[in-house]
């Protein structure tokens, strides 16, 4: 059986209710994953200062160089340069999305708290040494992609962690709502990592690395600390995660023989004698299993084209507005902070209808649909003026982030907890590590298009996004027909949104 792991007692004399864990997990769970997401936005801020235009910048102080050229940190000084670009970002992505399907296996049989911090700590460590490369004067290009490479893979230790975490604390009722604001520390960490990063690009971009590598390392020794992962670690009730009225106001009842919930109903005196009943606790799902879920497969392919968009823009959209409507470095920086307001506000809004509705398949698709047309408008009209942008940007944030959020939180957890798996809380890490490890491959795949189609022109590049938002739409048919069906239904509210 899992051990609790010690909590300091500083942390539980104060605490004394289950409502003010749930509130300390949420903001050390949410400043966790907004520092993961301030140490990967950098080298999109970074990209238009390692290979500027020079020419912009007076004459060429190096009579031996070539003058437009003369300013760019080699190896990007070459024509080869969004090539090189794209490299780095999938050197990154690649390694994320394979060690994203082995991360939630080690999530499940590893105490999170010190899974979580010490991905933490080694993640800072990464991300510092790629802005030391300016400090040191490195121009091999391998020490960088090294760099990415290792830092892609300690960084998955964050998404698994963090959910299962959130997940243990918070039942099914009104979770779309509560992790979609949660959520928001995706778009929060991206803006603030953008405004850091800005801070230092044009004088010493090192720093633009340097310093969210001491962030993310500070808050991972904090959660080391203070993150509680378990309620039965602190003598306070388990969730419930599938909605029965009659459970909530008879927890006996559910101790009899109710499969999946009666984990989550032990009475008061099984539950102080022991905090998880030896025969209500599996071993870690298997891979295979987590994928039987109902609806696993098809949310997973769906994130993986969602998440191709949403990472593409992340990776290749400050370096979009300095080549289109020729921004500075820092400006276009800070303009790009507005797609991921507009991330914060969809995620809230899907997480809110979602909950309303019961129709999670349901809200995706739908936003799927109008973001194909918005990023098509935001491609030709977007630069035509400040507030034509502004306005744009925030509406294809809310469009894209939208149903990649609510993927990855609110629907990872509810499948997670999914009835079929008769209790076994132990596959909420796997099941979260499958769902965002396909879509992490899908992020890697958008920034190495971007960087292979931009040079035919940045049209093609909307184009593949508009035509990866529609596969998206098209994955989760078969899941948004049974939602229909089930809203005609007299059960339809009980029956949720997973097709069994």
């Amino acid at each position: 059986l899992r051990q609790p792991i010690p909590v300091p007692q500083t942390l539980t004399s104060p605490l004394p209710s289950s409502h003010s864990y749930r509130g300390l997990t949420l903001v050390l769970t949410f400043l966790s994953y907004t520092s993961y997401h301030l140490s990967r936005k950098p080298i999109s801020i970074v990209k238009s200062q390692l290979h500027p235009n020079c020419s912009t910048l007076g004459p060429n102080p190096h009579n031996d160089s070539n003058s437009t050229t003369w300013c760019s940190w080699a190896p990007f000084d070459g024509d080869n340069y969004k090539e090189l670009f794209g490299a780095l970002d999938n050197a990154f992505l690649v390694a994320y999305a394979i060690g994203m399907f082995i991360s939630g296996i080690f999530g499940e049989r590893l105490p999170l708290r010190y899974y979580l911090s010490g991905g933490m700590v080694l993640s800072g460590l990464f991300t510092a040494l790629f802005g030391l490369g300016y400090f040191w004067d490195i121009h091999v290009l391998w020490y960088f992609i090294v760099v990415q490479v290792c830092n892609g893979l300690v960084q998955t230790t964050g998404w698994p962690a963090v959910v299962a975490c959130v997940g243990n604390w918070f039942g099914k009722g009104k979770r779309g709502l509560i992790m979609g604001i949660w959520n928001s520390h995706t778009s929060v960490g991206n803006i603030l990592g953008s405004l850091i990063a800005g801070a230092w690009v044009s004088s010493a971009w090192g720093l633009s690395f340097v310093v969210p590598g001491i962030i993310i390392t500070t808050v991972g020794i904090i959660c080391f600390f203070f993150l509680v992962e378990y309620p039965e670690d602190v003598d306070c009730s388990p969730p419930l995660h599938h909605v029965m009225t009659t459970s909530e106001k008879d927890p006996e009842a559910i101790t009899s023989n109710e499969g999946p919930l009666s984990l989550s109903g032990q009475s008061s005196v099984d539950h102080s004698n022991s905090p998880k009943e030896p025969a209500e606790e599996p071993e870690a799902i298997s891979f295979l299993g987590a994928l039987r879920i109902p609806g696993v497969v098809e949310f997973s392919l769906c994130l993986l084209f969602a998440k191709l968009v949403s990472y593409t823009f992340l990776y290749w959209l400050p370096l979009y507005i300095v080549n289109v409507a020729h921004f500075g470095a820092k400006e276009a920086g800070d303009l790009s902070t507005l797609f991921d307001v507009g991330g914060i506000l969809g995620g809230i809004f899907a997480g809110l209808i979602s909950d309303y509705t019961g129709g999670r398949a349901t809200t995706c698709c739908v936003m799927l649909v109008v973001a194909a047309p918005m990023l098509f408008l935001y491609n030709h009209v977007g630069q035509n003026g400040i507030g034509t942008s502004i306005a744009m940007l925030i509406i294809c944030g809310a469009l894209v982030n939208g149903p990649y959020a609510l993927i990855t939180t609110a629907v990872s957890a509810d499948l997670g907890t999914h009835e079929s798996l008769k209790g076994n809380a132990k596959a909420l890490s796997t099941v979260t590590a499958i769902i965002d490890g396909t879509g992490s491959v899908g992020a890697a795949l958008g920034p190495l298009l971007a960087g292979l189609i931009s040079p035919t022109g940045w049209n093609n590049v909307f184009y593949m996004l508009i035509a990866a938002d529609v596969l998206a739409c098209l994955l989760l048919a078969r899941v948004v027909v049974k939602e229909a069906r089930g809203w005609c239904g007299p059960m339809a509210r009980q029956r949720g949104y997973v097709v069994t």
